[in-house]
């Protein structure tokens, strides 16, 4: 039997995740099924699930990808540009990543065992913001009156907000200017200014 490379390995990794993401986004976690992802991913269930150990797993291996990627984001440009791309378009999946983001809102509220796995995980963003927020506050960009597990606080929950009105449908035209008084908060003020 030949032997398949890593690279090998891990494209059909990320074929997984990706078709796993527009699955779960269209249907769904309940109404994902193994058929539905099959379909979906272009795969048998074999080929899936020798990757992730369940349909759990998948997901969950999915949400953590999401969630490192914006974590990524969130080091180099901090967490409103995340809420930017989103509103832009400019992220890999945006419409695939809010159906991943929402459906991880909803079993984090619904499924205790979920959230206990999820917790270890999501705590990416958390760290790379507050990372991010202390370097801005070495360099003399942030204000300094506030503490910076607040100001992480403040951040995170501006980003639940806008990603529950992308999800009610609500237009993000004006959002924007929002997002720019977001920011605004956060920067150190100097006096004249």
């Amino acid at each position: 039997m030949p032997r398949v490379s890593q690279d090998h390995l891990d494209a059909r990794r990320r074929q997984i995740l990706d078709g796993a993401r527009v699955c779960f986004a269209r249907y769904g976690y309940e109404a994902a099924t193994v058929r539905r992802l099959e379909d979906t991913i272009g795969l048998s269930r074999g080929a899936i699930f020798h990757h992730f150990k369940d349909k759990e797993s998948l997901f969950l291996a999915l949400a953590e990808d999401d969630a490192a990627r914006m974590a990524d984001v969130v080091a180099r440009q901090g967490l409103v540009q995340v809420m930017r791309d989103l509103l832009a378009g400019d992220s890999a999946h945006p419409p695939d990543w809010l159906g991943t983001r929402l459906e991880v809102s909803r079993r984090l509220r619904t499924d205790p065992e979920f959230r206990a796995r999820w917790a270890e995980r999501s705590r990416k963003i958390t760290v790379a913001t507050r990372d991010r927020l202390l370097r801005q506050r070495e360099a003399g960009k942030l204000r300094d009156d506030v503490d910076v597990d607040v100001l992480t606080s403040f951040l995170e929950l501006v980003l639940e907000g806008l990603v529950s009105h992308l999800a009610m449908g609500f237009p993000a035209d004006d959002v924007e200017p929002v997002l720019d008084l977001v920011e605004e908060t956060a920067r150190r003020h100097r006096a004249g200014e």
